[in-house]
């Protein structure tokens, strides 16, 4: 009998215990509103203010009851994400850091990161509307976009809050973050045209997929700014595997009057065009030059190590993960935009070409 009324006075004095809303306003001296929303991170509250209230609110060891504030505010506090394990490269390359920095963000202000997989678009679709059906999550963030993506199309019409990790045909009401790849790649073909290449060969990623006419765009600007000429047989497309960029390197090597610089747009591929320099006996770095995109660790090992354009994907999901609050509370999709830039990271792979 002692016992139970031993640990039911515990129960009782860890509820008297429980740190509540109005004692963190009680010490930080401002009101209770102020402090529920400058942790729920409404866009009223000033960054300043935000950051007092969660460390006043840390320190006191306040912890939010989710449950309440699900039946009080309609929100779970969690973001979704339904990736395509059956993608071109499964999100493989960025995953773990895109993951972690969407997770780290989220968790600054209280709120889940709940992840899916689905095996095909359709399935990733209908995983979307289930989510959404079950009120599992409040909104989605959605990478890998298409120029036609049905997802943003499905989650605009059923008025559910989403954040693209890239750019679509038609941004009305979207909000996104994404990298200036059109810049980066413009970058790369005026970097090789200034060593003096004057055949520069372009290998695109998959034309229905955004970032692909991005890249291309870049491509063009670049050459354009270089006063070089377009030429369509020194473009090849839809390579985004060794594979891929080995078979469409074999294609550009083996013209009458080959490129002495390659500009890719997925790194999997370039690591292709290297087997393809290989089997013709052609070095790279002085035979051909080639510069990428993605920045992924495979290029650093390669050899010689590529020179490819780096994207921290771990501040690119803190990006996301915060926009997608802001529109869950009610931030407009229009005011929601931001273009983050790539990093080119000079390795060994390209470099003048050989007189």
């Amino acid at each position: 009998m002692q016992k139970s009324e031993d640990h039911d006075g515990k129960r009782r004095q860890s509820r008297k215990t429980r740190v509540t809303i109005k004692e963190v306003a009680y010490v930080l001296g401002i009101s209770k509103s102020t402090v529920s929303r400058a942790l729920n991170g409404y866009a009223d509250i000033s960054e300043h203010t935000r950051l007092k209230v969660q460390r006043a609110a840390q320190d006191l060891g306040y912890k939010p009851m989710i449950h309440a504030q699900a039946i009080r505010t309609g929100l779970v506090r969690s973001l979704g994400m339904v990736l395509n394990a059956d993608s071109h490269d499964g999100h493989r390359p960025f995953l773990a850091d895109f993951i972690d920095g969407i997770s780290r963000r989220a968790s600054q202000d209280n709120w889940t990161l709940t992840v899916a997989t689905a095996s095909n678009a359709q399935e990733v679709l209908n995983t979307i509307r289930r989510l959404s059906d079950e009120h599992a999550v409040d909104g989605f963030i959605l990478p890998r976009t298409r120029i036609v993506d049905p997802r943003v199309e499905y989650l605009v019409k059923a008025n559910v809050p989403f954040i693209m990790f890239g750019r679509t045909g038609d941004d009305t009401d979207c909000g996104w973050y994404d990298i200036d790849a059109e810049l980066a790649m413009e970058q790369a073909v005026l970097r090789l045209a200034g060593m003096g290449h004057r055949r520069i060969g372009f290998i695109n990623g998959l034309e229905r997929y955004m970032y692909a006419r991005v890249r291309y765009e870049g491509y063009c600007s670049g050459l354009d700014k270089a006063g070089l000429a377009y030429e369509d047989a020194l473009v090849r497309r839809d390579a985004v595997t060794r594979r891929d960029g080995a078979r469409e390197g074999a294609e550009l090597l083996d013209l009458p009057e080959r490129p002495t610089a390659i500009v890719c747009a997925v790194d999997l591929a370039a690591l292709g065009v290297y087997r393809a320099a290989a089997d013709r006996r052609l070095e790279i770095g002085r035979d051909l030059s080639i510069i990428s995109y993605d920045g992924i660790a495979e290029g650093e090992y390669a050899i010689p190590p590529l020179t490819s354009f780096f994207v921290d994907n771990r501040a690119a999901g803190e990006h996301l993960a915060d926009l997608l609050i802001r529109r869950i509370q009610g931030g407009a999709p229009e005011t929601l935009r931001q273009l983050g830039e790539a990093q080119l990271i000079v390795r060994a792979s390209d470099g003048p070409p050989v007189n």
